[in-house]
């Protein structure tokens, strides 16, 4: 029946294409006649006609010619047409009998329907002024399935595919004109398309936030479950489909769509992070705005403090990522030196500063997002510098005023170790400090301070100067994730030095490495896919570059453009995720980061981007970057698309868990408990990015006391080169008792809810406010145990209590004595600064025991192998030893022996 059907379309056009040839042969006769009878004119006429019949003679041959072609390409397919449906005929010859299916674009599968092609093709002749038949149409409709069969997998093709088809035989034809008119038609519908996409439903997208039905809710950790949450939630997913819909190219959006790449930050037409001039802001004030408030510069520090806190909240509605401030206690200084402030009115204006900081105050009902450097002591190229109070330049230098930048240190850390009146520790500002090789490790007040917060909270994050050859003065930390390389940028300013101030990033796109990985069929595929993905990349930024540049100059950032004026100085980042999971799907690989073949092939990849970038810095004349990706939310985001199109790629997550990506280069959060084997490693991937990098040594609870922090802290910084790191350790907030050392996810003392803290990317926030795929990770997380850590180069490491104690002043409470002789019985180890050992004395109520204060006993504290107070250490009569670490467990043996 179907060879029937092609026969007579055949004939159909057969019969209209040739002309009869006896018209031909009556008409030279009659020419004949006419020249035998002397008529020229009248032969002259006859000829004309022959002439004409010629030309359509010749006119439908080449159409003849056309259609047999198509019959015979027909033919040759082995395509077999039913009832509007092609199948191929070798099917049939096999007895199968199988139908082609079509791949629709939402994934759905259809039955292959000539008619549409038909359609299609007739629309696009409609649009043209060239004729056509039916049988022109079907005939063309055929060749486009005898075109496509190539394409076919498993008797499937996708729309697209069958597209590309139309297009190439409407050219292939010579019907140059239909196949512009089809790709147009084309093109049109995929803009319809995209406009149904980018037409939300309110309902939905009202419904999804109000019943948290979309994991987006939590997708930022820092934005609280409220109105303000929704505002930004619907105010975000239009803005968002605006970036994907009409400012990026097809491939750019196609591509963050379907988690080739994440564009972060599309819910906000802004750039990503910027650092500002405290300078500046002292020099000029606050406003300068038509139609807004101005506020002169500050001549009080209280009055400074509120000015920063209003900047740093104006500036985050501007910006999508970190408002920093560098050098801010050295700035500050002079304002206590002017006005003779005591310590007291000190604290006060420095309180005022953080709460201000941690208040809601931006999109989203957050807090901004804040970071500043303190510089400790005065920095080389500011010693010499006139101090600025009140816009002035006063009559002494900053390096006249080191007493005061002590009282402004102690003030700031003292207020964030107290923490709010819950205990809850300040998320804001994040405070960076420098490591140099003048560090003063003395057992001074302030440095107490400074490691007792970072043992207590984790708050600060130490930039590495003594194994780099940068200076301090060199590199400002942006944000808790950015660090920026601004000996690059002194080629774009042409000086000698080039300043962090009024630097920072426009905007981050993250590769997925999994995923490319995964796709490559060998090395050489990798950095093929790896390319294009960043030629990718490296376009999304230049294109929101050109648009907020364009913004910023027509006034959309008023205060932006009155204390930057100009991206110039940004950086456009690119980062990357999942490096840990690429080598597992590396099918040259197959194996994790803690494998050295992963590690070196991870140190190949980077340094290949690096060079990349360099690439792309001449080619559009812009600053590019190479970023370790927090990754908050991209990790999880990206696995949940890899996990659901490819169900055998590897994520981190066991099967049926939450699937995510380790954070950038990262190791496997689960590997190891000792943080010099992840240092060891970390330390020849870390020193390779150029932008911003972080090293996490997560604690699972607070290190014994400050001096512990602090050999820590100095023991990284002088045996490895790695820029920033940051000591995190969890602890918890009972909203009755306060701070809880370690994780209690109920309180040990009332058995109320606990808040849990750790450090989700570069912050702290409760674990119970994570996304579905940080969640995971925190559940698979290793903490590290100082007591298993241990250097590999030859060094000893110890915190031993015999160390840490030795120069204590303080006299023992009301304690056993010191040297209490390990006989039989139960031994209670406290500190004075410890706030669970009271809790642990409650719950012993009615049990005899010992209290050891463990700073006043080392000896007998290392001969248990103490490491953190309270810890409950039973010794049996013959010599048996149970502990009882933190004070949950402590009270768990209390019932249970009561």
């Amino acid at each position: 029946m179907c060879r029937l059907r092609f026969t007579e379309a055949f004939c159909r056009a057969e019969k209209n294409a040739a002309p009869d040839p006896f018209d031909i042969r009556a008409h030279r006769r009659k020419e004949k006649r006419n020249q035998e009878a002397g008529t020229e004119t009248a032969g002259r006429a006859e000829r004309t006609d022959i002439q004409k019949i010629e030309r359509k003679t010749d006119e439908k041959a080449q159409y003849l010619v056309f259609i047999k072609n198509i019959f015979i390409d027909i033919v040759l397919s082995s395509v077999f047409c039913y009832n509007g449906v092609c199948t191929l005929l070798t099917g049939f010859w096999k007895g199968e009998g199988s139908m082609i299916n079509v791949i629709k674009r939402d994934g759905e599968i259809a039955d292959f329907n000539l008619a549409k092609i038909t359609n299609a093709i007739k629309k696009a002749f409609k649009a043209t002024s060239n004729e056509y038949s039916q049988e022109i149409l079907e005939l063309l409709s055929l060749r486009v399935t005898a075109d496509f069969q190539p394409k076919l997998k498993n008797g499937k093709i996708s729309v697209e595919e069958i597209q590309d088809s139309v297009e190439h035989v409407l050219e292939q034809t010579g019907y140059t004109e239909v196949a512009k008119a089809y790709i147009l038609y084309r093109k049109q519908r995929e803009k319809i398309r995209n406009m149904k996409a980018t037409i939300l439903d309110y309902k939905d997208v009202v419904n999804s936030y109000v019943k948290v039905e979309d994991w987006r809710v939590k997708e930022n950790s820092t934005v609280t479950y409220s109105v303000g949450g929704l505002i930004l939630s619907n105010s975000g997913a239009v803005t968002a489909n605006y970036w994907l819909s009409e400012i990026y190219d097809h491939e750019v959006a196609e591509a963050h769509r379907n988690a080739d790449i994440h564009l972060h930050d599309l819910s906000m037409l802004t750039g990503y992070c910027a650092g500002w001039s405290l300078k500046q802001l002292l020099l000029e004030g606050l406003g300068g705005i038509t139609g807004k408030i101005t506020s002169s510069p500050a001549r009080h520090l209280s009055v400074l403090c509120n000015q920063m806190v209003n900047f740093l909240g104006i500036m985050q509605n501007e910006w999508a990522g970190a408002q920093a401030f560098s050098s801010f206690d050295t700035y500050l200084a002079p304002f206590v030196k002017v006005d003779n402030l005591s310590y007291d009115a000190v604290k006060k204006c420095i309180e005022s500063f953080i709460y201000g900081v941690n208040t809601p105050s931006r999109w989203g009902t957050q807090a901004p997002f804040s970071n500043i450097t303190l510089d400790w002591t005065v920095p080389d190229d500011m010693a010499e510098m006139n101090a600025i109070v009140g816009g002035k330049e006063m009559d002494f230098k900053y390096k006249d005023c080191k007493h005061e930048m002590d009282m402004i240190n102690k003030a700031f850390i003292e207020t964030m170790i107290e923490g709010d009146a819950n205990g809850r520790g300040f998320q804001y500002p994040i405070p960076t400090y420098s490591i140099t090789k003048e560090f003063d490790w003395s057992d001074t007040e302030n440095n107490r301070l400074l490691f007792e917060m970072t043992s207590k909270y984790g708050t600060p994050y130490f930039s590495n100067y003594i194994n780099s050859d940068m200076q301090p003065s060199d590199v400002r930390s942006m944000c808790c994730r950015l660090r920026l390389d601004l000996r690059e940028l002194r080629k774009k300013t042409g000086g000698f030095f080039g300043s962090g101030e009024s630097t920072g990033s426009v905007g981050v796109v993250t590769i997925n490495m999994p995923r490319i990985a995964y796709l490559a069929v060998d090395e050489d595929d990798f950095y093929h896919r790896l390319d294009h993905m960043m030629d990718v990349a490296a376009r999304s930024l230049k294109t929101k570059r050109e648009v907020i540049t364009r913004l910023l100059d027509n006034g959309l950032y008023p205060y932006t453009k009155r204390y930057l004026g100009t991206f110039e100085n940004h950086f456009s980042t690119i980062g990357l995720v999942g490096m840990n999971e690429a080598g597992l799907n590396a099918r040259w690989i197959r194996k994790d980061l803690t494998h050295r073949e992963t590690q070196e092939f991870t140190k190949n990849v980077l340094n290949h981007m690096r060079e990349r970038l360099s690439d792309y810095q001449e080619l559009y004349g812009d600053l590019y970057n190479l970023e370790a990706t927090p990754a908050e939310s991209t990790s999880y985001r990206l696995a949940k698309h890899d996990r659901e199109r490819y169900p055998d790629i590897i994520t981190a997550g066991a099967p049926g868990e939450t699937p995510y990506y380790t954070n950038s280069s990262h190791l496997p959060v689960g590997y190891t408990d000792d943080v010099f084997d992840a240092l060891d490693i970390q330390d020849e991937l870390q020193t390779l990015y150029t932008s911003g990098t972080v090293f996490h040594a997560f604690l699972g609870e607070k290190l014994p006391d400050w001096r512990s922090a602090a050999k820590l802290v100095r023991t990284i910084a002088e045996n490895y080169r790695l820029p920033y790191y940051t000591l995190s350790p969890t602890y918890s907030i009972c909203r009755e008792h306060g701070y809880l050392i370690g994780e209690h996810f109920t309180c040990p003392v009332c058995g109320e809810k606990a808040e849990v803290y750790s450090r989700i990317t570069g912050y702290y926030r409760p674990v119970q406010n994570w996304n579905e795929g940080k969640s995971q990770e925190y559940k698979d997380r290793k903490t590290y145990s100082m007591g298993h850590s241990r250097m590999k180069n030859g060094k000893e490491f110890s915190i031993g209590l015999e160390e840490k104690h030795e120069s204590a002043r303080e006299e023992p409470a009301d304690t056993a004595r010191k040297g209490v002789a390990a006989r039989a019985g139960a031994y209670l180890f406290t500190t004075k600064t410890c706030p669970n050992c009271r809790m642990a004395k409650e719950f012993l109520k009615g049990t005899e025991y010992t209290v050891v204060d463990a700073e006043e006993n080392p000896d007998m504290s290392d001969q248990f192998g103490i490491m953190q107070a309270p810890t409950l250490v039973l010794v049996g009569k013959d010599g048996e030893i149970k502990k009882f670490v933190n004070a949950s467990n402590i009270r768990k043996f209390a019932e249970e022996h009561r």
